[in-house]
């Protein structure tokens, strides 16, 4: 996660190198578990000081990831503090009137004026600009693989994607030989529609009759939290048809039988559980399953769970594959490649698909309708007015290629 402002706050610096000194101590306290492991067993005093260190790595991350989250999440002035223009000005005070009283008249005359597909009551009012941008920007950095996936803005409920997924054949000829026909590429579309995520913050009118109260901050906050979070979660395992198809929604098979349409995985060589012999070994074959293409910007998603396992392994020249960012707000490594964390993919457990690696941004598909919507209700929940906030937002794998899972199981 890279932080948006030009100097490292000193609080995220402070947590950094805490983070790294607990990293330090982390390894001390784990050579030294391998190291009794290779005379007889590990005493339990070292397993467990092993373990609390590397929980408190977890913590310290969390709070990294957060106070990161803060600093980059962008501010919304008052309308006095901010230069717009004249038309951005008239829209925005239409909006707060609307927010505040429930008179939509100006809003109406705007949307009517911009030839916009405004439906009044029955489907709210299109939020300013300022507020649609803050929500997303958020969005993107709550929400994992919004992070690193491909995301396209559309005007309709339903993006079309073609796609090559078998180009032209070859052959080689002698100057005389006869030139039989080649296969023709295959063309196909894979179709992503847009499901509707919705929140309904509540406000007394005793709070929005308060000039004081800046209504653009408070539900632009309101909403992007919880729409960041239901979004990472349909992202991975969505349904596909009331949200965004997950790609963990799609059918796994052994990468060896891998063929279009599917997602490929690599087996850890044990039963929920990484072998116990070798276990980087695993994550070696998910690094080279995807093709050299795909590999080169690849990413790591897992959970918190999942990486604080992974960080106890070594390679064969005795380094540990897991290492922090270099600096704050950089992301942690393995083997090389960055590691994003998604607390919704699921745990280490048998057969479960707890670690993907590949380019999501060209392994997976988000498509964004452009608009937020606020419909205000003052009559269903009285004495709070409720603001039913909508967007629409679909997904989906547009590659089958780019992403490959690990399967915990033997095979």
């Amino acid at each position: 996660m890279n932080l948006e402002t030009k100097a490292i706050n000193p609080e995220i610096k402070d947590a950094f190198d805490d983070f790294l000194t607990a990293f330090d101590a982390f390894k001390q306290a784990n050579d030294e578990r391998l190291s009794q492991l290779e005379t007889h067993s590990a005493d339990v005093v070292t397993e467990e000081k092993v373990d609390r260190i590397n929980r408190a790595l977890d913590e310290q991350k969390r709070l990294i990831d957060d106070l990161t989250l803060a600093a980059s999440r962008p501010a919304i002035t008052g309308n006095a503090e901010r230069k717009t223009a004249p038309q951005q000005r008239e829209a925005k005070a239409a909006f707060e009137r609307y927010v505040r009283q429930g008179d939509s008249s100006a809003l109406e005359a705007l949307e009517l004026k911009a030839m916009s597909a405004g439906t009044g009551t029955a489907g709210g009012y299109v939020v300013p600009l300022e507020i649609e941008q803050t929500i997303d920007r958020v969005l993107a950095k709550v929400s994992p693989l919004r992070a690193i996936a491909s995301v396209r803005q559309i005007g309709a409920n339903t993006y079309r994607k073609p796609i090559n997924s078998a180009g032209a054949s070859t052959g080689w000829v002698a100057e005389s030989d006869a030139r039989p026909q080649t296969n023709t590429p295959t063309l196909s579309a894979i179709d992503f529609a847009t499901m509707e995520l919705y929140a309904m913050p509540a406000a007394t009118q005793t709070l929005l009759d308060d000039s004081q109260v800046d209504l653009e901050t408070w539900l632009a906050e309101e909403v992007q939290t919880v729409f960041a979070e239901q979004e990472g979660a349909a992202f991975i395992g969505g349904n596909g048809t009331t949200q965004p198809k997950g790609f963990l929604s799609e059918v796994p098979v052994a990468d060896a039988s891998w063929v279009w349409g599917k997602l490929g995985y690599i087996a850890s060589g044990a039963d929920g559980a990484f072998a116990a012999a070798t276990p980087a070994d695993a994550l070696i074959n998910l690094v080279y399953a995807p093709k050299q293409g795909y590999r080169a910007n690849g990413t790591w998603l897992m959970n918190r769970k999942s990486e604080s396992v992974i960080r106890k392994f070594k390679d064969g020249q005795n380094n540990y594959i897991w290492q922090p960012g270099a600096t704050a707000g950089q992301p942690a490594t393995l083997l090389g490649y960055p590691v994003a964390e998604a607390e919704d993919m699921p745990d280490i457990a048998s057969n479960a698909f707890s670690i993907a690696f590949g380019d999501f941004k060209r392994g997976y598909l988000i498509v964004d309708r452009i608009g937020v919507r606020v419909l205000r209700d003052p009559y269903s929940a009285k004495p709070y007015v409720l603001f039913y906030t909508t967007k629409r937002v679909g997904g989906g794998v547009q590659n089958f290629e780019a992403i490959k899972l690990m399967k915990f199981a033997v095979s």
